[in-house]
């Protein structure tokens, strides 16, 4: 849905009780409607990214900002797969490139991996779009604590915490186990380096002797 009215139309059917914003359980069943089956959990993490005002829902401008992703992302997936209704592994690196993104080779088999619930190699349109969520997610909540744009941040302890329970949605947490099981630092702090030039995203472990 690209044009205005049209999401007004379809965003107010949705918001059936009229307050002016929409719910995840609402948006789930809604996107339900048009074939796309999500978990509650990952609806819950589309509203976090466009929820500006953090109040829990999602009001109309917040929904055209998701609309607009969701549409970035369709129309990658449908650029690549060829009539065969999933991506192959390096059809899912060439569409996060489309989109935007650029993973490091551990960074992205993980993530692929993580989010090929049938461990068949191929990603379908869902998945795909849980695995978009997932690394936009991912880049937001670096960006909140990278406030100096260096490209890369120092987590002690209770950052980490937060950023589990900001990410504790399956399979994303399971993804963000895997990384962090291969990025932990002898000192207990964790160095993520985020290389945003041409927004290429890479996760690095480096031994943090003197992080403070």
């Amino acid at each position: 849905m690209e044009n205005t009215s049209m999401l007004r139309e379809w965003f107010e059917r949705v918001d059936s009780e009229k307050t002016g914003n929409i719910t995840a359980t609402q948006l789930k069943s809604a996107l339900a409607v048009g074939n796309l089956e999500f978990p509650l959990s990952v609806v819950q993490q589309m509203i976090r990214m466009y929820d500006f005002d953090r109040n829990g829902t999602m009001s109309f401008d917040e929904f055209v900002g998701l609309n607009k992703f969701l549409l970035k992302v369709q129309q990658a997936f449908s650029d690549l797969e060829r009539g065969l209704g999933y991506l192959v592994p390096d059809d899912v690196y060439k569409g996060l490139v489309k989109i935007g993104f650029s993973l490091d080779s551990p960074s992205f088999y993980t993530v692929c991996e993580s989010f090929d619930q049938k461990k068949n190699g191929k990603i379908h349109l869902d998945d795909f779009i849980c695995l978009c969520i997932f690394v936009q997610s991912a880049r937001n909540l670096f960006n909140s604590f990278d406030t100096t744009k260096q490209g890369r941040v120092t987590l002690d302890f209770n950052q980490l915490v937060y950023c589990r329970a900001m990410q504790n949605y399956s399979p994303i947490t399971e993804t963000c186990e895997k990384m962090l099981s291969r990025i932990q630092t002898p000192t207990g702090l964790v160095f993520f380096k985020l290389i945003v030039t041409r927004g290429m995203i890479g996760f690095y472990r480096r031994a943090c002797v003197d992080c403070g």
